[in-house]
């Protein structure tokens, strides 16, 4: 084999391939330094060897499950905020239904008392209507009759009833412009009872004709 400068050829391929493998093995690391391959971990018994121990890459094989478990804890936390906050406006929500429901059946209420007094004021001007209607259709009825079975008529009413009909006649007389014979009526009655009847109808409400009917009561004619 032939030598150049008394060095034989096989020591300098020795050389070269071992400088091959040395620049080979520097710039894999140096690419998986930059992050463009990574053969740290397949020549890890290579590179300690030469005394390179490689890093640990479980943490970096480990980053992007570590990043997407942050992202989903993250979403996580921010979908339970949005829970709770939705629990929150919910519960505030029933609540005002509530009082909306409380306010409603209060208002219920109330239009149902106002219909009740409004239907019992009705009730009440339509007996006053047919009293007063019945009253003054016995009053004309009284006033078309004899003066004396009139007046047993009115003797056999009660009090109230009396005092009734007479301000009915005194109503109706003073509408036709005509005298009154009330009375002449409280004259034809026992005195006792036209003196009560007379106090009473002062006593209530004093009406046309009646001051003169307590000076005329329990006279023998008009």
């Amino acid at each position: 084999m032939a030598s150049y400068g008394g060095v034989g050829a096989a020591p300098r391929i020795i050389v070269l391939l071992l400088l091959v493998v040395a620049l080979g093995l520097g710039g894999l690391i140096w690419f998986d330094y930059l992050g463009l391959i990574d053969v740290k971990h397949t020549l890890s018994p290579v590179l300690r060897l030469v005394g390179v121990t490689a890093p640990s890459k479980i943490q970096n094989a480990e980053d992007p499950l570590l990043l997407e478990k942050e992202r989903l804890k993250r979403r996580v936390e921010a979908l339970d905020l949005r829970t709770e906050q939705l629990t929150s406006r919910e519960k505030a929500v029933q609540q005002k239904e509530a009082e909306v429901e409380q306010k409603l059946a209060a208002l219920d209420e109330q239009q149902k008392a106002l219909a009740e007094r409004e239907k019992s004021f009705n009730d009440s001007v339509r007996q006053y209507e047919n009293r007063s209607a019945n009253l003054q259709r016995v009053a004309e009825n009284l006033m078309g009759m004899d003066p004396h079975k009139a007046v047993d008529r009115l003797v056999a009413m009660g009090d109230q009833d009396v005092i009734d009909v007479l301000r009915a006649t005194d109503q109706l007389a003073a509408a036709n412009s005509q005298t009154s014979i009330v009375s002449y009526w409280l004259s034809l009655m026992p005195a006792d009872r036209a003196a009560a009847i007379s106090r009473k109808m002062l006593k209530l409400q004093p009406t046309l004709g009646q001051p003169a009917l307590a000076g005329q009561a329990g006279q023998g004619g008009p």
